[in-house]
């Protein structure tokens, strides 16, 4: 059993994970007030390079999980994990921490998922309505969605500048 050696590096990994996981949500957090507050893009820049710093350790943190459960022949998932800590409690070791700090883990993970989401949708939707504007304000076509009696959808362009300067 390759629990003695593999359970310290684990604990290890996962006190890491969670600190970046954390660090992550904060990150995130930041970026949907940013956005909401629309304070430019050079913030949102500096944020995008801050979440992909956060999230090269917490790949390699999951590499790194997947290689302990293989040598405990462990599917690299939940069950897997869950497993895992069953073999070390079995083996003499107190899982009640780690434990707390997976389910931690788990859960600000989906947080972090569904904050990234709505900011990417946020960033869409401001992307879009900036492009509709530039070309509004340029008098670039512009197209209008219809839908035609068989229920496909057509466009519609115009041609001419709805602004004048």
């Amino acid at each position: 059993m390759m629990i003695a050696t593999t359970y310290p590096i684990i604990e290890q990994l996962m006190v890491n994970a969670l600190t970046w996981v954390i660090q992550l949500r904060e990150c995130l957090l930041e970026e949907t007030e940013v956005l909401r507050l629309s304070q430019g893009i050079e913030r949102i820049d500096e944020i995008a390079n801050q979440k992909k710093q956060l999230v090269a350790p917490l790949e390699l943190f999951n590499s790194q999980c997947a290689e302990i459960l293989n040598t405990e022949n462990l599917a690299c998932s939940h069950d897997g994990i869950t497993a895992y800590f069953q073999i070390a409690k079995i083996a003499g070791f107190n899982t009640e921490i780690l434990v707390e700090k997976w389910a931690q883990i788990r859960v600000l993970c989906v947080e972090c998922q569904a904050l990234n989401e709505q900011n990417g949708a946020m960033i869409a939707l401001l992307s879009r309505h900036n492009t509709q504007s530039l070309h509004i304000l340029k008098g670039k076509s512009q197209s209008s969605n219809t839908y035609g009696p068989d229920g496909s959808s057509k466009a519609d362009l115009f041609k001419r500048s709805l602004i004048s300067v």
